[in-house]
């Protein structure tokens, strides 16, 4: 098997920065509490550059740039970041695995799908640059081998050979083992994994014990390590504790952003669309507000649903300020995307969508419906108003996903054509006829309007056995002023009926 690792030098501080694009370039740190100290978990360049320096105490590293904004470190919001990016992953990859907090392992076996390791490694930085993230990416046979040239090397992309491993790891530092395993390396002035490597193993075992057997191993391009597959949640959400509890809208936005953005992520790499979504706020000091937000049809475009939620929460009253903001997919479908045709705008569409979820999720789910077919010959009962789901999917001979529209029996193109506004009830025409019965004009909206073209009949008739069986020759009619109208003569009765109205 072949893995793949991708390194993000100091995650954590890439992902404040695309968080709130207001620190760029400018001094912070990440800090967390260590036996009652606050001390620098991660800092950024420019804090670096300043000297600033993992481990650290806060008041040393505001000694040495004053102008140093400190933030909480987590690592579990960490972890969650790097896991939804991991899932991100998942329409190229079929399965990763954390090392948090820097970097994930990733399966590397659809490299043929991409011309290749490299074509793979090149779509995962795309996708990993698409998400604001900048990485290097080694593909190797052994996990530590991939790991430590990601970490450790200098290229963006590279890929080891099977059985080239110890020629690829040789150059590295020892800092690329861990700190129990390097010590006892370190302290007989080895620098590098290569001169590690050629020791007798003997003498390793002797001075290092199973420890430094271990190290000594992988430092020759051998680890037995198991890849062990994240286990996704079935449980789509995602959260977010804010730096400090917001009063107004403007920064809760930064906030829905952020969490929008992971969760389409996720989406995304599954393949799913949101139907459903709840939006939950946390209120300090406490209390809680959920709101539902339905789309009109199912999305997993972050942008679209920022849109949505601005709508959302933006005139919304709260007591309390809001200290947490959580996002969860309440209902999902599969995502197959949407195929324009030529001379559409996919502006004007995701504005449609965007009118069309609010009024949904202002008026209420039966607010928008979608008509539904029945099994009923007569015409003005052959639908019903339904609300909005996802379209069934079913299975072609050939075992492919198709939509239920797709393997429908074709109807012949003479009996496909149907008015846009079908009445509820038949309306009785008011009509003038020949001796021989045939349609000269119809007193419509008040005014007598002359019949100028008629095409038809098509004969339709059906449930013999109910209570009011039917039979009727139906004919597309041009009334003068009107335009096309849909009209039937009832065999029973020998009368016209206004049937529907062609747009």
């Amino acid at each position: 098997m072949r893995w793949g690792y991708l390194h993000f030098a100091r995650f954590p501080a890439q992902r404040k920065v695309i968080e709130s694009p207001g620190l760029a370039g400018k001094p912070f740190a990440l800090v967390e509490e260590v036996r009652g100290q606050r001390r620098v978990a991660f800092a950024s360049t420019s804090a670096l550059k300043a000297g600033a320096r993992a481990g650290m105490t806060l008041t040393a590293a505001n000694a040495l740039e004053p102008a140093l904004q400190h933030f909480a470190y987590r690592a579990e919001d960490e972890a969650r970041a790097l896991s939804s990016l991991g899932e991100a992953l998942l329409c190229v990859a079929p399965a990763f695995q954390l090392a948090s907090p820097e970097g994930l392992w990733f399966d590397a076996s659809a490299a043929p799908l991409f011309g290749g390791e490299e074509g793979l490694c090149l779509r995962v930085l795309e996708v990993c640059s698409g998400h604001g993230y900048r990485g290097r990416a080694v593909v190797a046979s052994e996990l530590f081998t991939s790991q430590a040239l990601a970490r450790h090397g200098t290229r963006p992309l590279q890929v080891v050979a099977a059985g080239e491993s110890a020629l690829a790891l040789a150059s590295l530092p020892l800092l690329a083992l861990e700190e129990p395993s390097r010590a006892p390396f370190t302290a007989l002035g080895f620098s590098t994994l290569g001169e590690v490597a050629a020791l007798p193993v003997g003498a390793v075992t002797a001075r290092g014990g199973a420890e430094g057997l271990r190290a000594h191993t992988l430092c020759q391009g051998r680890d037995d390590t198991p890849f062990v597959a994240a286990v996704l949640e079935e449980l789509l959400e995602e959260r977010m504790t804010l730096e400090w509890p917001a009063e107004s809208f403007e920064p809760l936005q930064f906030a829905l952003k952020t969490v929008l953005d992971r969760l389409c992520a996720r989406l995304a790499g599954r393949r799913r669309a949101a139907v459903q979504l709840t939006f939950a706020l946390q209120l300090d000091p406490r209390g809680q507000v959920e709101l539902p937000l339905t789309l009109a049809r199912p999305s997993a475009r972050s942008k679209l649903l920022l849109d949505l939620a601005r709508h959302r929460l933006s005139d919304l009253k709260l007591e309390n300020p809001v200290a947490a903001l959580s996002i969860r997919v309440e209902e999902h479908s599969e995502d197959r995307g949407q195929q324009l045709a030529l001379g559409d705008a996919p502006e004007g569409d995701a504005a449609l969508e965007v009118v069309l979820s609010r009024l949904a999720t202002t008026l209420g789910e039966g607010s928008l419906f979608c008509a539904a077919l029945e099994a009923v010959h007569r015409p003005e009962q052959a639908y019903v108003a339904r609300a909005f789901r996802p379209p069934a999917a079913t299975r072609s001979m050939a075992g492919e996903l198709l939509p239920k529209e797709e393997v429908e029996v074709p109807v012949d193109e003479a009996f496909r054509e149907r008015p846009s506004r079908l009445l509820e009830a038949p309306a009785t025409l008011d009509a003038e006829v020949t001796e021989s019965g045939e349609l000269l004009a119809a007193w419509l909206l008040g005014r007598r309007r002359r019949v100028t073209a008629m095409a038809g009949p098509e004969r339709l008739s059906g449930e013999w056995w109910a209570e009011t069986p039917f039979s009727r020759d139906y004919y597309r009619v041009h009334f003068e002023g009107l335009g096309p109208a849909w009209v039937f003569r009832d065999a029973r009765d020998g009368r016209f009926y206004l049937q529907g109205l062609f747009d």
